[in-house]
């Protein structure tokens, strides 16, 4: 039997680079080279989509130096990628992309959009969910009508720090401080920050702002921060749960990557009935967004009330080695590599169906 062709995307244009390349490592690693061939496809901060050659290039920066361009074309009949090298044309046939991409045009709906139109097979959400839970001003419009409990928030437009007064009077009105301001599409926290008063909330504004025209600010919910993997597309399955312990006050992109401080559990001590009310609630959040493939679903677990409360979702969570997601399969005896050929295989499925 041939093998099939997966293509693996990384890099993108987001403030999560850094973090897709080493995803995209993982993912590649734990393909099945007996099963698959693999097509590595890289995308710059600016934009460049560059065929790449080797796996070790990643790592070593070297595939930045590629002079080979890669294209994915809404045509059809193409089904494929075209490779462009000192005028030459090339179409590599794929039979399924792996999109590694964390963040904005990348797991926003955009590439799944061009994926859709070129009637590629891709791993993971589909359009819809990709854009609505990347949007988490969006995604808690959704959750509203589940009846699951989340941190109350006020929705602020970049365009409404024109007048900074009546922006934090509209933000004063409904929420009492320390609250978190958040840009809402951008991701592994950038952008965010915690005001504990008028001057910290404009400041938090204005640098959200700087990420996305959409703001949330949300009122600060004291407790755990634990988080939920969801794997499947008509047959949703939920992991047991892990829990963050943050080095900093809270979660930020610099605790998140760069401070050793900084734990994930797995299968913390919990009290009763929380893991199955958060794997309930995981899988919920997952099917009103129209989740496909894999999600990892975010909740506090409040302090005093034990209450579960909804944090996010992310529809391409982070592949690395200190990663919830993959740790969280692991447990329940999903190898990478086992966690790898699922999600292509459901992706294939999807296409079938």
């Amino acid at each position: 039997m041939s093998k099939l062709t997966v293509a693996v995307l990384f890099g993108g244009q987001s403030s999560e680079h850094e973090v897709s390349l080493v995803s995209a490592n993982t993912v590649i690693t734990n393909i099945n080279k007996e099963i698959y061939d693999v097509v590595l496809i890289g995308i710059t901060k600016d934009g460049r989509w560059l065929h790449v050659e080797k796996q070790e290039d990643i790592a070593s920066g070297e595939w930045l130096n590629s002079n080979t361009t890669a294209v994915i074309s809404p045509d059809t009949s193409q089904k494929g990628i075209l490779l462009m090298k000192d005028g030459q044309v090339t179409v590599q046939h794929v039979d399924v992309v792996f999109p590694v991409l964390h963040g904005l045009n990348g797991e926003d709906g955009t590439v799944q959009g061009l994926l859709e139109l070129s009637k590629i097979p891709y791993v993971g959400c589909g359009v819809l969910a990709s854009s609505v839970s990347m949007d988490k001003l969006y995604t808690k419009i959704i959750v509203d009508t589940l009846g699951v409990r989340q941190a109350r928030y006020v929705g602020v437009f970049a365009e409404e720090l024109d007048n900074m007064e009546e922006a934090v009077a509209k933000v004063e009105a409904t929420l009492e401080y320390p609250v978190f301001i958040k840009p809402s599409n951008a991701g592994s926290s950038k952008g965010v920050s915690k005001a504990h008063d008028r001057k910290e909330l404009e400041t938090g504004l204005v640098e959200a702002a700087k990420h996305d025209r959409k703001i949330l600010v949300e009122e600060t919910i004291i407790g755990r921060e634990i988080e939920c993997a969801v794997l499947g597309s008509r047959d949703v399955k939920a992991s047991g749960i892990g829990e963050i312990k943050a080095a900093a006050e809270f979660y930020d992109f610099d605790a998140k990557y760069n401070n050793e401080e900084s734990k994930t559990i797995i299968g913390p001590e919990l009290p009763e009935g929380v893991e199955e009310k958060v794997r309930d609630a995981a899988v919920r959040i997952f099917k009103a967004v129209d989740g496909q493939g894999l999600s990892r679903v975010d909740f506090f677990l409040e302090n005093g009330t034990n209450d579960i409360v909804f944090n996010e979702i992310n529809t391409m969570p982070g592949f690395t080695s200190i990663s919830m997601y993959p740790m969280l399969w692991e447990n329940k005896g999903f190898s990478k590599e086992r966690l790898v050929e699922k999600l292509i295989q459901l992706g294939l499925a999807r296409y079938q169906e």
